[in-house]
């Protein structure tokens, strides 16, 4: 009888084989016995992050199950050998599970396209839904604490010159950028060159661009909004 290499041979789906990479021997220990519960075969483990490049030539698990921070450094071991998985095996899902929340090596890992996830330890609290995550990144998925978004809405807030800008204003600087007058702008908005120059002398406040007798203000604020595009 020929069996289907998607199929366990009775039939239903094949297990996805999980490698675990993780230095807490407990914690490990505890993922595994978790996962196998749950229907997924634990084809390694191990806790040195020299091994997991040859485990995954070796045994080409469908998921790397991995922490960012491993021996001996305990800095980026995990991500360096997460950016040479996918390197070489583009298919194979990693979902990397971190004591922190490091937007940074967040955002590089997901960039590298799909069936890719990072989670923090602390937020894995519901057994069904860590589990719902792990299937979705196996069939191509992609998977980012909410922790982690939050962090990145922030920082785009807190980087963006313009956030502090009036819906209004806005539209003022943008009409600026396409070189009108304020006469102009005021035409376009319908409303008073008063109430333009207004708007103006607001945005200009609010970019932190003091008048100089070096620089143009006008035209820094149109660079400014300029470079946000």
């Amino acid at each position: 009888m020929t069996t289907d290499p998607g199929s366990d041979g009775d039939g239903g789906p094949a297990a996805a084989r999980v490698l675990l990479v993780e230095d807490d021997v407990l914690l490990r220990e505890g993922l595994a016995s978790l996962l196998a519960r749950s229907g997924f075969e634990i084809v390694g483990q191990t806790g040195d992050s020299a091994w997991i490049l040859p485990l995954v030539r070796e045994l080409t698990p469908d998921l790397v199950l991995m922490d960012i921070r491993m021996p001996p450094t305990h800095t980026t071991e995990g991500l360096d050998a997460a950016r040479e998985i996918r390197k070489e095996f583009p298919a194979t899902g990693i979902l990397v599970l971190s004591a922190h929340a490091e937007v940074e090596h967040a955002m590089e890992l997901l960039a590298t396209g799909q069936s890719i996830g990072y989670l923090l330890k602390s937020r894995v609290t519901d057994v069904e839904e860590f589990v719902d995550t792990l299937h979705r990144i196996v069939k191509g998925g992609s998977v980012m604490d909410p922790a982690l978004v939050q962090e990145l809405v922030t920082a785009r807030r807190r980087n963006d010159p313009l956030a502090e800008l009036s819906p209004r204003e806005h539209e003022v600087l943008a009409l600026m950028a396409e070189g009108r007058s304020n006469a102009g702008i005021a035409r376009a908005l319908w409303v008073t060159e008063g109430t333009v120059e207004k708007h103006v002398r607001h945005i200009l406040a609010k970019l932190s661009l003091p008048e100089t007798d070096n620089d143009h203000r006008r035209v820094l604020a149109v660079v400014t909004f300029l470079e946000t595009r």
